[in-house]
């Protein structure tokens, strides 16, 4: 799994254009005689920096590689188990914006399907604390990482007034504990 958290400011014409780079999380597997410090140095040589520019990577970019540790058996044999299910039409109907992870049918404790009930729970108490008219909420997590690394808000203009989106993701952070162990 590979996942970057890039912050976007907006042009004068709404586009989005990046500022930097947050969060870059790489879970690879290796061979035993790999060390986890040579992982990690080889992803940062071999990966990181000829793929993401270096204008985007500053001092307070995170970098979570292998957070959950060594990453030896792989494939069927270390993540048999039941059938995922890639589908947006679980989560929001026809409409929402998804990652792409696999739902789990039967599985709550896997973080995609959790998650994204968590997400709509969020979202739909946003709207009935009338925070907001309308929202999507997005939320990012990492293997091995206890807290989401991204909480994002989008109430598409609806917040109410005096407020901002960024002031409903203090709301969420404060109210909701989204740690995948909380919300199964």
């Amino acid at each position: 799994k590979t996942q970057v958290t890039v912050e976007y400011k907006l042009d004068e014409g709404g586009v989005p254009v990046p500022e930097r780079v947050h969060t870059i999380v790489i879970s690879t597997q290796h061979a035993e005689e790999v060390t986890n410090e040579q992982m990690n140095a080889d992803l940062m040589e071999h990966v990181i920096k000829p793929v993401v520019p270096e204008r985007y990577l500053d001092e307070k970019t995170v970098y979570h590689l292998n957070p959950s540790g060594r990453f030896v058996i792989g494939g069927p044999h270390g993540d048999a188990g039941l059938t995922g299910r890639k589908i947006v039409i679980d989560t929001y109907g026809g409409w929402g914006a998804h990652g792409g992870g696999a739902f789990s049918g039967k599985d709550p404790t896997k973080v995609d399907r959790s998650a994204s009930y968590a997400a709509r729970w969020v979202a739909k108490s946003l709207v009935k604390s009338n925070l907001c008219k309308r929202c999507l909420v997005q939320l990012s997590y990492a293997i091995g990482v206890p807290y989401p690394l991204s909480v994002y808000v989008n109430s598409y203009g609806t917040v109410a007034d005096n407020m901002t989106d960024h002031d409903l993701v203090e709301v969420v952070k404060k109210n909701f504990d989204l740690r995948p162990g909380c919300i199964v």
